[in-house]
């Protein structure tokens, strides 16, 4: 797949996902979500406050009765019976409404009832289109994990693999980024990268081609990789980024969106279900993408 667009026509032809959305009483979540009913890619619950929620149909000119309600007014309560309801097996996909990142990551996380797997791993993982390169880029971790250590760059791997290889890319490549493509031991993000590819070299990582360390330049531009003699499969030709720290992974995503205009869809991988996590200030195509990614990795 190139386009966004062809995520949402490849989920329409697939049966419906059961989508709930926590505390889903905002504008852009029930545009998004009315949207993605409208699509035939879903059927949705909201979670929240009724009268708001009815309030926002109305505002919207959206039929109430296209969604069920669970009428709970308290935005962490809400989240919280969003997330027992998925594990009750009501829903495929949890959705963010109107809710801090905070509170809902807490609802995800509950010890008694959230959707994390022992020993599992919550990454977000976005992928991004933008005008100026050639295809999708699926990159991680721009919103919850800080500074991700080897054995979570590992993982989050292979979760970045599994997103492109829903996207329908037979082998994705996958570039290690860091500042730099020489292994420097005084940057312990050159150090993950090479073990990491080292890694993939000897089986220990199936799925995809793995290059790393890769500067940004070089994993997805060409004359650089030109210029620079780099000889490798994933140089220049990326599908997928991993970032070695949260303060990479978001500016290169800020970037993208702020002064590329790139578009996007995003859910957080590792839980039980997929998790659209979307900014409060996301547009609601940007939302609507994302509910069609979760519904493609559910």
């Amino acid at each position: 797949m190139k386009t966004l667009n062809e995520i949402l026509e490849k989920v329409k032809s697939l049966p419906n996902k059961r989508l709930i959305a926590a505390n889903g009483v905002d504008d852009h979540t029930i545009e998004a979500v009315h949207q993605a009913i409208k699509y035939g890619l879903i059927d949705a619950t909201l979670v929240g406050d009724a009268n708001k929620i009815a309030e926002t149909c109305k505002k919207l000119n959206i039929n109430i009765t296209d969604f069920k309600i669970v009428d709970i007014k308290d935005e962490v309560k809400a989240a919280n019976e969003a997330v027992k309801m998925i594990n009750n097996g009501e829903g495929d996909i949890l959705m963010k409404g109107l809710i801090s990142t905070e509170n809902y990551m807490r609802a995800i996380l509950n010890k008694d009832y959230g959707l994390v797997p022992p020993k599992g791993l919550l990454t977000h993982i976005t992928v991004i289109e933008n005008p100026n390169y050639h295809k999708l880029i699926t990159v991680s971790d721009v919103a919850i994990l800080p500074l991700p250590d080897l054995d979570q760059k590992i993982k989050m791997t292979g979760l970045l693999i599994a997103t492109a290889k829903r996207l329908e890319i037979e082998t994705p490549k996958v570039a290690i980024i860091s500042a730099a493509e020489n292994v420097t031991p005084a940057m312990q993000s050159t150090i993950d990268a090479a073990i990491i590819s080292k890694m993939a070299e000897r089986g220990q990582i199936k799925g995809g081609l793995i290059e790393g360390p890769l500067s940004i330049d070089l994993a997805l531009d060409e004359e650089s990789v030109k210029i620079k003699g780099m000889k490798s499969p994933v140089a220049g030709d990326a599908d997928c980024l991993l970032f070695p720290n949260i303060e990479a992974g978001n500016t290169f995503y800020k970037t993208n969106t702020k002064l590329a205009k790139a578009e996007l869809a995003a859910y957080v991988a590792g839980a039980k279900v997929p998790c659209v996590l979307s900014s409060r200030g996301d547009s609601a195509k940007t939302k609507l993408y994302s509910i069609a990614l979760a519904a493609l990795m559910a």
